[in-house]
């Protein structure tokens, strides 16, 4: 009786799962039928008709092969790309059309039936469903192919290169004194430091930086807010009436700066965000609060237009030079915290924040994991963010108006200060 229930239950699954092979052709098939609707009946190699049997035969293939023999797959399989060939080729000698992503999408939904009925149907829906939205793309995707500059593909290349072709070749072990080098842990944060910069000039360059100062601050704190303040200083000199919009632009871009670390903390040592999370905030809502009150008394004023940030997302000779940045960082900071105490980590936050934050606060967050105190983590991150940002006021006030240096300078040192008293009294 036990046997009989199972093998009904075992039937009703295969029916169902034999269901969903179908319906995930006809997804494909409707989104396919959808693109060639203008040509009359008899014209189209595949609808909507043929993607849900196809969808079919490829659920009842795996079923053959299960239950009859296991060659029953890749014959029919052999049999839908010959089938579709033939429709191509005759297709082809009346129409001059040589994309073959029509066949491409036949044979997936023949894979995705099978799937749906041997693996896993969910799976096999989730990819149906992808492989229609990018079949229905079409336009938007060349679009972005044409856009697409040299450089830019040629950076997104470098980034897949450094993180899944090179990072898991390296060594995941303690190297250097005090164990405080692990090549696999320092080529990581590499990699995370080149996505969030490329994501963030992506995110201006697909957007566009006429949206809008705000935007743009926002965004280039993620890829240089460095490189945002400087342009904005120069902005400044050349246009005095719109120095109040500048400076809120570099309070955007250096209050996202805060966020970042979090981001960083998060990744590499979770602990560390109970007690850094205050500072951050603190200094975080100082920058953003002053630079939206400055932005709603100047909001009548005319936009402005900035130019692209960076040329280069992502350049592999920088990225090198950061990971070396990172060992050196890692190593002064195990010699200065026996030589010197906690006074050698801040010394060292405070050195290495004039130039960039990401590597000391990765570097201590790192440290943080093994033999540096939290609270000692903390103050030296919280150091190397306001001495950047200081450095950065300091190139408001040198580069641009004097309106625009004040108002970002007053703004950063208010955060700096309280950052550092809720970092030192928590």
């Amino acid at each position: 009786m036990d046997d009989v229930a199972a093998q009904f239950i075992s039937s009703n699954q295969t029916t169902l799962h034999l269901a969903v092979a179908l319906l995930l052709g006809a997804i494909i098939g409707l989104e396919r039928g959808w693109d060639a609707r203008d040509q009359k009946s008899g014209e189209r190699i595949a609808g909507i008709r043929t993607f849900a049997l196809v969808g079919l035969l490829g659920g009842l293939s795996a079923v053959l092969a299960g239950a009859i023999t296991p060659w029953a797959f890749p014959v029919l399989l052999i049999s839908v790309v010959a089938m579709g060939l033939v429709g191509y080729s005759e297709r082809l000698a009346h129409i001059r059309n040589f994309s073959i992503t029509g066949m491409v999408g036949m044979v997936l939904t023949f894979c995705f039936g099978a799937v749906a009925v041997a693996v896993d149907p969910v799976m096999a829906t989730a990819a149906a469903v992808v492989t229609a939205i990018i079949l229905d793309n079409k336009e938007d995707i060349h679009g972005w192919v044409y856009k697409l500059k040299d450089h830019e593909l040629d950076a997104a290349l470098k980034l897949l290169l450094i993180s899944v072709v090179m990072l898991p070749l390296l060594p995941n072990q303690e190297m250097g004194p005090g164990g405080v080098l692990n090549p696999r842990e320092i080529w990581w944060m590499v990699v995370m430091i080149a996505s969030i910069s490329f994501v963030g000039y992506f995110a201006i360059r697909v957007a566009g930086t006429r949206r809008g100062i705000l935007f743009t601050g926002v965004f280039a704190g993620l890829s240089s807010s460095t490189a945002l303040t400087l342009h904005f200083a120069r902005q400044s000199a050349q246009l005095p009436q719109l120095s109040a919009q500048f400076a809120t632009g570099i309070l955007i871009a250096c209050g996202t700066m805060f966020p970042r670390i979090l981001v960083y903390c998060f990744v590499i040592n979770r602990e560390l965000l109970p007690t850094l999370i205050w500072p951050v905030v603190t200094m975080t809502a100082l920058l953003y609060g002053p630079a939206l009150l400055i932005w709603r008394r100047n909001s009548d004023r005319p936009e402005v237009n900035q130019p692209p940030l960076n040329q280069n997302p992502l350049d592999l000779t920088s990225a090198l030079l950061f990971g070396l940045l990172l060992m050196a960082i890692l190593l002064l900071g195990e010699f200065l915290t026996g030589w010197l105490g906690n006074a050698g980590i801040y010394m060292l936050a405070a050195s290495s924040g004039i130039a960039d934050v990401d590597a000391i606060t990765l570097s201590l967050t790192r440290m943080s994991t093994t033999n540096l105190d939290m609270n000692v983590a903390v103050v030296g991150i919280v150091i190397a963010a306001a001495t950047n940002n200081l450095v950065k006021a300091g190139m408001a006030l040198a580069i641009g108006t004097r309106q625009a240096g004040m108002l970002v300078g007053v703004p950063m040192v208010l955060s700096l200060v309280a950052g550092l008293a809720v970092a030192w009294f928590q």
